[in-house]
Protein backbone atom coordinates (compact mmCIF):
# COMPACT_ATOMS: atom_id res chain seq x y z
CA UNK A 1 0.00 0.00 0.00
CA UNK A 2 1.24 3.30 -0.96
CA UNK A 3 2.38 5.76 2.11
CA UNK A 4 2.38 9.11 2.03
CA UNK A 5 4.36 11.80 3.90
CA UNK A 6 3.51 15.40 3.34
CA UNK A 7 5.68 18.63 3.98
CA UNK A 8 4.76 22.23 3.92
CA UNK A 9 8.09 24.19 3.82
CA UNK A 10 8.19 27.91 4.56
CA UNK A 11 10.24 31.25 3.42
CA UNK A 12 9.35 34.48 4.08
CA UNK A 13 12.22 36.35 2.91
CA UNK A 14 14.56 36.17 0.29
CA UNK A 15 17.45 34.33 2.19
CA UNK A 16 14.77 31.56 3.52
CA UNK A 17 14.76 30.07 -0.09
CA UNK A 18 18.35 29.80 -0.68
CA UNK A 19 17.98 27.64 2.50
CA UNK A 20 14.74 26.08 1.18
CA UNK A 21 16.14 25.41 -1.98
CA UNK A 22 18.63 22.18 -1.07
CA UNK A 23 15.82 20.24 1.04
CA UNK A 24 12.82 20.66 -1.76
CA UNK A 25 15.94 19.10 -3.55
CA UNK A 26 16.13 16.58 -1.36
CA UNK A 27 12.84 15.81 -1.56
CA UNK A 28 12.15 15.56 -5.21
CA UNK A 29 15.34 13.49 -5.38
CA UNK A 30 14.02 10.59 -2.91
CA UNK A 31 10.65 11.12 -4.36
CA UNK A 32 12.19 10.28 -7.39
CA UNK A 33 14.48 7.18 -6.32
CA UNK A 34 11.73 5.50 -4.44
CA UNK A 35 9.15 6.13 -6.70
CA UNK A 36 7.77 2.47 -7.12
CA UNK A 37 8.46 1.40 -3.54
CA UNK A 38 5.12 2.21 -2.08
CA UNK A 39 6.58 5.40 -0.30
CA UNK A 40 5.82 9.14 -1.32
CA UNK A 41 7.25 12.40 -0.19
CA UNK A 42 4.52 15.29 -1.06
CA UNK A 43 5.44 19.28 0.00
CA UNK A 44 4.31 22.55 -0.72
CA UNK A 45 6.29 25.78 -0.94
CA UNK A 46 4.77 28.27 1.28
CA UNK A 47 5.72 31.80 0.68
CA UNK A 48 4.30 34.18 3.37
CA UNK A 49 4.96 37.28 1.48
CA UNK A 50 6.59 38.41 4.63
CA UNK A 51 9.12 40.30 2.52
CA UNK A 52 8.28 42.10 -1.14
CA UNK A 53 11.45 41.83 -3.39
CA UNK A 54 11.20 42.71 -7.15
CA UNK A 55 13.78 40.08 -7.56
CA UNK A 56 11.88 37.44 -7.14
CA UNK A 57 11.61 36.69 -10.77
CA UNK A 58 11.51 33.53 -12.46
CA UNK A 59 15.28 34.00 -13.15
CA UNK A 60 15.64 33.62 -9.44
CA UNK A 61 14.10 30.18 -8.78
CA UNK A 62 15.48 28.97 -11.95
CA UNK A 63 19.04 29.92 -10.30
CA UNK A 64 18.05 27.88 -7.31
CA UNK A 65 16.59 24.54 -8.92
CA UNK A 66 13.52 25.19 -7.75
CA UNK A 67 9.60 26.37 -9.06
CA UNK A 68 8.23 28.82 -7.40
CA UNK A 69 6.18 29.15 -4.25
CA UNK A 70 2.85 27.06 -4.78
CA UNK A 71 0.92 29.49 -2.33
CA UNK A 72 1.72 33.29 -1.72
CA UNK A 73 -0.01 34.35 1.57
CA UNK A 74 1.04 38.19 0.71
CA UNK A 75 1.01 39.37 4.04
CA UNK A 76 3.22 41.85 3.13
CA UNK A 77 5.05 44.49 5.18
CA UNK A 78 4.08 46.11 8.91
CA UNK A 79 4.91 46.52 12.56
CA UNK A 80 6.29 42.84 13.85
CA UNK A 81 2.86 42.60 15.78
CA UNK A 82 1.09 43.50 12.51
CA UNK A 83 3.00 41.10 10.61
CA UNK A 84 3.10 38.19 12.27
CA UNK A 85 -0.53 37.85 13.25
CA UNK A 86 -1.45 38.38 9.40
CA UNK A 87 0.83 35.38 8.68
CA UNK A 88 -0.91 33.23 11.46
CA UNK A 89 -4.25 34.00 10.15
CA UNK A 90 -3.59 33.72 6.45
CA UNK A 91 -1.18 29.95 7.49
CA UNK A 92 -3.85 28.84 9.64
CA UNK A 93 -5.97 27.42 7.17
CA UNK A 94 -3.93 26.26 5.29
CA UNK A 95 -2.09 23.84 7.45
CA UNK A 96 -6.43 22.63 8.58
CA UNK A 97 -6.66 22.13 4.49
CA UNK A 98 -3.36 20.60 3.69
CA UNK A 99 -2.93 18.61 6.75
CA UNK A 100 1.00 18.36 6.87
CA UNK A 101 2.79 15.84 8.86
CA UNK A 102 5.21 18.04 8.77
CA UNK A 103 5.96 22.00 8.57
CA UNK A 104 9.45 23.23 8.58
CA UNK A 105 10.64 26.58 8.88
CA UNK A 106 14.32 28.02 8.63
CA UNK A 107 15.97 30.99 9.69
CA UNK A 108 14.58 33.82 11.98
CA UNK A 109 12.01 36.20 10.44
CA UNK A 110 8.75 36.67 11.85
CA UNK A 111 7.15 34.07 9.60
CA UNK A 112 9.27 31.46 11.00
CA UNK A 113 8.08 32.21 14.60
CA UNK A 114 4.28 32.21 13.58
CA UNK A 115 4.13 29.53 11.37
CA UNK A 116 5.36 27.74 13.99
CA UNK A 117 2.57 29.54 16.74
CA UNK A 118 0.52 28.03 14.72
CA UNK A 119 1.59 24.41 14.45
CA UNK A 120 1.98 24.12 17.87
CA UNK A 121 -1.54 24.91 18.55
CA UNK A 122 -3.01 22.93 15.67
CA UNK A 123 -1.13 20.06 16.90
CA UNK A 124 1.44 19.91 13.96
CA UNK A 125 4.84 19.17 14.10
CA UNK A 126 7.79 21.49 13.29
CA UNK A 127 11.42 20.96 12.20
CA UNK A 128 13.19 24.09 12.51
CA UNK A 129 16.31 24.16 10.55
CA UNK A 130 19.28 26.83 11.35
CA UNK A 131 17.76 25.98 15.38
CA UNK A 132 20.01 27.06 18.32
CA UNK A 133 21.75 30.31 17.10
CA UNK A 134 22.03 32.96 19.56
CA UNK A 135 23.69 36.43 19.91
CA UNK A 136 22.24 36.47 23.34
CA UNK A 137 20.94 40.10 22.48
CA UNK A 138 17.22 40.74 22.81
CA UNK A 139 17.16 43.61 21.71
CA UNK A 140 17.27 42.14 17.98
CA UNK A 141 13.98 41.29 16.39
CA UNK A 142 15.38 38.10 15.34
CA UNK A 143 16.88 36.96 18.62
CA UNK A 144 12.93 36.84 20.04
CA UNK A 145 12.04 34.38 17.11
CA UNK A 146 14.81 32.05 17.50
CA UNK A 147 13.95 31.52 21.12
CA UNK A 148 10.29 31.60 20.77
CA UNK A 149 10.58 28.91 17.60
CA UNK A 150 13.17 26.80 19.26
CA UNK A 151 10.95 26.38 22.48
CA UNK A 152 7.99 25.03 20.34
CA UNK A 153 9.34 23.42 17.29
CA UNK A 154 9.46 19.48 17.89
CA UNK A 155 12.97 18.60 15.57
CA UNK A 156 15.75 21.48 16.31
CA UNK A 157 18.50 20.83 13.41
CA UNK A 158 21.86 22.66 14.13
CA UNK A 159 24.15 24.06 12.03
CA UNK A 160 26.84 24.22 14.66
CA UNK A 161 27.81 22.51 17.54
CA UNK A 162 27.78 25.35 20.09
CA UNK A 163 24.02 25.77 18.77
CA UNK A 164 23.34 22.14 20.34
CA UNK A 165 24.90 23.81 23.58
CA UNK A 166 22.71 26.91 23.51
CA UNK A 167 19.76 24.62 23.57
CA UNK A 168 20.95 22.21 26.42
CA UNK A 169 21.43 25.45 28.35
CA UNK A 170 17.96 26.38 27.52
CA UNK A 171 16.55 22.62 28.50
CA UNK A 172 16.07 21.33 25.92
CA UNK A 173 16.20 17.48 25.46
CA UNK A 174 19.05 16.26 23.56
CA UNK A 175 15.93 13.86 21.78
CA UNK A 176 15.08 17.08 19.90
CA UNK A 177 18.41 18.41 18.79
CA UNK A 178 19.88 16.99 15.72
CA UNK A 179 23.72 18.69 14.26
CA UNK A 180 23.02 18.24 10.63
CA UNK A 181 25.54 21.35 9.40
CA UNK A 182 24.57 24.52 7.59
CA UNK A 183 21.83 24.27 4.92
CA UNK A 184 23.55 27.45 3.26
CA UNK A 185 26.44 25.79 2.61
CA UNK A 186 24.51 23.29 0.49
CA UNK A 187 23.17 26.16 -1.78
CA UNK A 188 26.74 27.56 -1.45
CA UNK A 189 28.22 24.09 -3.17
CA UNK A 190 25.73 23.84 -5.66
CA UNK A 191 26.08 26.98 -7.10
CA UNK A 192 30.18 27.12 -6.89
CA UNK A 193 30.36 26.52 -10.81
CA UNK A 194 27.96 29.20 -11.44
CA UNK A 195 29.45 31.77 -9.26
CA UNK A 196 33.18 30.87 -10.16
CA UNK A 197 32.02 31.76 -14.01
CA UNK A 198 30.71 35.27 -12.92
CA UNK A 199 31.66 38.10 -15.49
CA UNK A 200 31.58 40.47 -12.50
CA UNK A 201 35.57 40.98 -11.94
CA UNK A 202 35.54 41.67 -15.54
CA UNK A 203 32.64 44.12 -15.14
CA UNK A 204 34.51 45.79 -12.31
CA UNK A 205 38.06 45.90 -13.69
CA UNK A 206 39.11 44.09 -10.05
CA UNK A 207 41.86 41.74 -9.69
CA UNK A 208 41.55 38.76 -7.47
CA UNK A 209 42.50 39.65 -4.01
CA UNK A 210 43.26 43.00 -4.63
CA UNK A 211 40.12 44.63 -3.52
CA UNK A 212 37.85 44.72 -0.25
CA UNK A 213 34.10 43.85 -0.74
CA UNK A 214 31.74 45.67 1.64
CA UNK A 215 27.99 44.95 2.31
CA UNK A 216 26.70 47.70 5.13
CA UNK A 217 22.45 47.96 5.72
CA UNK A 218 22.16 47.07 9.82
CA UNK A 219 20.39 50.15 10.97
CA UNK A 220 23.34 50.68 13.85
CA UNK A 221 25.34 51.43 11.69
CA UNK A 222 23.91 53.41 9.00
CA UNK A 223 20.74 55.50 10.51
CA UNK A 224 23.71 57.40 12.78
CA UNK A 225 25.66 60.46 10.93
CA UNK A 226 28.45 59.96 12.78
CA UNK A 227 29.09 55.88 12.23
CA UNK A 228 27.97 56.35 8.66
CA UNK A 229 30.39 58.79 8.31
CA UNK A 230 33.32 57.28 10.40
CA UNK A 231 32.82 53.81 8.18
CA UNK A 232 33.03 56.06 5.18
CA UNK A 233 35.94 58.12 5.78
CA UNK A 234 37.75 54.34 7.21
CA UNK A 235 36.42 53.03 3.18
CA UNK A 236 38.37 55.63 1.61
CA UNK A 237 41.02 55.61 3.05
CA UNK A 238 41.69 51.97 2.28
CA UNK A 239 40.09 52.76 -1.36
CA UNK A 240 43.57 54.65 -1.87
CA UNK A 241 45.40 51.91 -1.70
CA UNK A 242 43.32 49.37 -3.59
CA UNK A 243 39.61 49.03 -4.92
CA UNK A 244 36.47 48.87 -2.65
CA UNK A 245 33.46 47.51 -4.07
CA UNK A 246 30.19 48.41 -1.90
CA UNK A 247 26.74 46.99 -3.52
CA UNK A 248 24.93 49.75 -1.20
CA UNK A 249 21.34 48.75 -0.17
CA UNK A 250 18.98 51.21 -0.63
CA UNK A 251 18.61 52.43 3.01
CA UNK A 252 22.11 53.06 3.63
CA UNK A 253 22.57 54.76 0.35
CA UNK A 254 19.53 57.35 1.42
CA UNK A 255 21.13 57.54 4.84
CA UNK A 256 23.94 59.19 3.08
CA UNK A 257 22.23 61.53 1.03
CA UNK A 258 20.81 62.61 4.12
CA UNK A 259 24.13 62.90 5.83
CA UNK A 260 25.70 64.52 2.74
CA UNK A 261 27.88 61.94 2.33
CA UNK A 262 29.69 62.83 -0.56
CA UNK A 263 30.15 59.31 -2.25
CA UNK A 264 31.71 60.78 -5.38
CA UNK A 265 34.74 62.36 -3.80
CA UNK A 266 35.53 59.02 -2.16
CA UNK A 267 37.82 57.98 -5.17
CA UNK A 268 38.65 54.00 -5.15
CA UNK A 269 34.99 53.01 -4.16
CA UNK A 270 32.90 51.31 -6.31
CA UNK A 271 29.12 52.13 -5.27
CA UNK A 272 27.07 49.22 -7.26
CA UNK A 273 23.32 48.35 -6.89
CA UNK A 274 22.61 45.40 -5.21
CA UNK A 275 24.09 42.04 -6.45
CA UNK A 276 22.75 38.38 -7.50
CA UNK A 277 23.96 35.54 -5.47
CA UNK A 278 26.61 34.37 -8.04
CA UNK A 279 28.10 37.34 -8.08
CA UNK A 280 28.25 37.57 -4.40
CA UNK A 281 29.90 34.44 -3.69
CA UNK A 282 32.20 35.23 -6.37
CA UNK A 283 33.46 38.58 -4.22
CA UNK A 284 33.49 36.92 -1.31
CA UNK A 285 35.58 34.28 -2.79
CA UNK A 286 38.02 36.60 -4.41
CA UNK A 287 38.01 39.63 -1.89
CA UNK A 288 41.14 40.20 -0.18
CA UNK A 289 38.53 40.77 2.79
CA UNK A 290 35.04 41.20 3.14
CA UNK A 291 33.62 44.28 5.95
CA UNK A 292 30.04 43.60 6.77
CA UNK A 293 26.81 43.21 9.05
CA UNK A 294 25.26 40.70 7.01
CA UNK A 295 24.98 36.79 9.08
CA UNK A 296 24.85 35.25 5.52
CA UNK A 297 28.08 36.59 4.65
CA UNK A 298 29.77 35.65 7.93
CA UNK A 299 29.30 32.07 7.06
CA UNK A 300 30.56 32.32 3.01
CA UNK A 301 33.59 34.07 3.54
CA UNK A 302 34.78 31.70 6.61
CA UNK A 303 33.27 28.77 3.82
CA UNK A 304 36.24 30.81 1.42
CA UNK A 305 38.56 31.13 4.15
CA UNK A 306 38.15 34.82 3.27
CA UNK A 307 39.27 37.20 6.03
CA UNK A 308 35.68 39.00 7.29
CA UNK A 309 34.95 41.53 9.86
CA UNK A 310 31.76 41.90 11.11
CA UNK A 311 30.50 45.49 12.57
CA UNK A 312 28.72 44.45 15.13
CA UNK A 313 28.96 43.92 18.83
CA UNK A 314 27.88 40.33 19.02
CA UNK A 315 27.41 37.93 16.19
CA UNK A 316 24.91 34.51 16.35
CA UNK A 317 27.61 32.83 14.29
CA UNK A 318 30.31 32.30 16.32
CA UNK A 319 31.70 29.19 15.02
CA UNK A 320 33.09 31.53 11.69
CA UNK A 321 35.08 33.24 14.53
CA UNK A 322 35.95 30.22 16.63
CA UNK A 323 37.17 28.06 13.62
CA UNK A 324 36.89 30.16 10.89
CA UNK A 325 37.87 33.91 9.62
CA UNK A 326 35.51 36.04 10.87
CA UNK A 327 36.41 38.88 13.79
CA UNK A 328 33.93 41.03 15.29
CA UNK A 329 35.05 44.70 14.91
CA UNK A 330 33.33 48.30 15.80
CA UNK A 331 33.90 51.98 14.51
CA UNK A 332 36.52 52.92 16.86
CA UNK A 333 38.90 49.29 15.98
CA UNK A 334 37.61 49.49 12.68
CA UNK A 335 40.72 51.31 11.04
CA UNK A 336 43.09 49.37 13.30
CA UNK A 337 41.69 45.73 12.29
CA UNK A 338 41.59 47.07 8.68
CA UNK A 339 45.02 47.25 8.95
CA UNK A 340 46.33 44.16 10.80
CA UNK A 341 44.65 42.22 7.97
CA UNK A 342 46.60 44.08 5.01
CA UNK A 343 49.78 44.00 6.55
CA UNK A 344 49.76 40.51 8.37
CA UNK A 345 48.08 38.93 5.40
CA UNK A 346 45.05 35.86 5.28
CA UNK A 347 44.74 34.14 8.74
CA UNK A 348 43.98 29.85 8.93
CA UNK A 349 40.91 29.51 9.68
CA UNK A 350 39.22 26.19 9.38
CA UNK A 351 35.54 24.67 7.57
CA UNK A 352 33.46 23.89 10.05
CA UNK A 353 32.01 20.44 10.72
CA UNK A 354 29.33 19.57 8.50
CA UNK A 355 29.54 22.50 6.13
CA UNK A 356 30.22 20.44 3.36
CA UNK A 357 27.13 20.56 0.73
CA UNK A 358 25.38 18.01 1.99
CA UNK A 359 23.27 19.26 5.12
CA UNK A 360 19.95 18.74 3.03
CA UNK A 361 20.47 15.08 3.15
CA UNK A 362 20.96 14.87 6.72
CA UNK A 363 17.73 17.04 7.13
CA UNK A 364 15.81 14.59 5.56
CA UNK A 365 17.12 11.84 7.30
CA UNK A 366 16.23 13.57 10.27
CA UNK A 367 12.31 13.99 9.24
CA UNK A 368 12.17 10.37 8.16
CA UNK A 369 13.71 9.00 11.09
CA UNK A 370 11.36 10.94 13.44
CA UNK A 371 8.23 10.15 11.43
CA UNK A 372 5.20 7.88 12.01
CA UNK A 373 6.17 4.99 9.81
CA UNK A 374 7.20 1.00 10.66
CA UNK A 375 10.41 0.63 10.75
CA UNK A 376 12.39 -0.47 7.59
CA UNK A 377 9.95 1.68 5.87
CA UNK A 378 12.15 4.67 4.84
CA UNK A 379 14.89 4.52 3.15
CA UNK A 380 17.63 7.09 4.27
CA UNK A 381 20.04 8.52 2.10
CA UNK A 382 23.33 8.03 1.74
CA UNK A 383 25.31 10.32 4.18
CA UNK A 384 27.37 10.66 7.21
CA UNK A 385 26.69 11.71 10.16
CA UNK A 386 30.56 10.62 11.37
Amino acid sequence: MSKKLKFLIIAGARPNFMKVAPIIQQIRKYSSDVANHGMQLEYRLIHTGQHYDEKMSDIFFDDLGIPAPDINLAVGSGSHAVQTANVMMKFEPICEQEKPDWVVVVGDVNSTMACTLVCSKLGIKVAHVEAGLRSFDREMPEEVNRIVTDTLADLLLTPSADANENLKREGIPDSKIKLVGNIMIDSLVANLEKARTSPILNRLELEKKRFVYVTLHRPSNVDHQTGLSSVMSALGRVAEDMPVVFPMHPRTRKMCEQFNIPLDELKGLQIVEPLGYHDSLCLTETARFVLTDSGGLQEESTYFKTPCLTLRPNTERPVTIEVGTNKLTRLDQLSADIEEILQEGSPSGQIPKYWDGRTAQRVLNVLLENSEFEAGSLRKLATSFN
